[in-house]
C-alpha cells in the first residue's frame, strides 16, 4: 500500500488520541517512520502492523479500527488535494459509490502500481444498493464499512450497512446492502 495510508492512520491516532498513544502503536508495530512517505510503496504488512499494534494499545477490535479508519479516511483524503475528485465522482452518495472504480481509475494515473478494488453496484432503489467489493487483500471489509459510513458523512445523510457475503467466509467477493435516509 501507498505510505498515504499510513500517513491518514498516524494523523487519526494524532487527532484522537495524542502523540503518546501515537508513540506507543509505532514501538509496538516495529514499523519504521519511513514508511509515512506520502507516494512510497510499502509492504501491505506494515499497514496491517499499525492496525494491530492500534488494536492493542488502544483496546479496540481490528474491526472498530477498521471501521474508524474508514470513516476518517473520507475526510482526510478531501482535506490531502484530492476534495475536487471526490466531488468529481458523485454529487449524492448513490452517484458516487457508482463512479468508485472511475475515481480509482484516475488515481491510478498518480500512483504506479496502484492495485485498487473494484466496486460494482446492483439492485440500485431510491433508498439502497447493494455494493460488490473485490480486492486483492483480504481482511478489509470492515474498512469498506467505515467507507460508506463517512460517506454517509459527507453526503449528509444517514447510513446503514448489513454485509451480506464476505469473501473471508469463502464467497467468491464481498457484498454489502448500503441504504440511506
Amino acid at each position: 500500500m501507498y505510505g498515504l495510508i499510513n500517513v491518514a492512520i498516524r494523523d487519526m491516532v494524532l487527532a484522537q488520541f495524542g502523540d503518546e498513544t501515537w508513540t506507543s502503536i509505532v514501538q509496538k508495530s516495529g514499523v519504521g517512520e519511513d514508511a509515512f512517505v506520502r507516494m512510497d510503496q510499502h509492504d501491505d504488512a506494515v499497514t496491517y502492523g499499525l492496525v494491530g499494534a492500534a488494536s492493542e494499545v488502544l483496546d479496540l477490535s481490528a474491526s472498530e479500527v477498521l471501521q474508524a479508519f474508514g470513516a476518517y479516511w473520507t475526510t482526510f483524503t478531501a482535506e490531502e488535494g484530492y476534495g475536487p475528485l471526490l466531488t468529481a465522482a458523485g454529487e449524492t452518495l448513490p452517484e458516487f459509490l457508482q463512479n468508485l472504480d472511475a475515481m480509482h481509475t484516475r488515481v491510478g494515473t498518480m500512483y504506479p502500481d496502484f492495485k485498487p478494488p473494484s466496486f460494482e453496484c446492483t439492485d440500485v432503489t431510491d433508498s439502497g444498493l447493494n455494493l460488490h467489493y473485490r480486492s486483492s487483500r483480504d481482511g478489509l471489509d470492515d474498512l469498506v464499512i467505515g467507507l460508506l459510513k463517512g460517506l454517509g458523512q459527507r453526503f449528509k445523510v444517514n447510513v446503514t450497512v448489513e454485509q451480506t457475503a464476505a469473501k473471508a467466509s469463502g464467497d467468491d467477493h464481498s457484498v454489502f446492502h448500503v441504504q440511506w435516509i
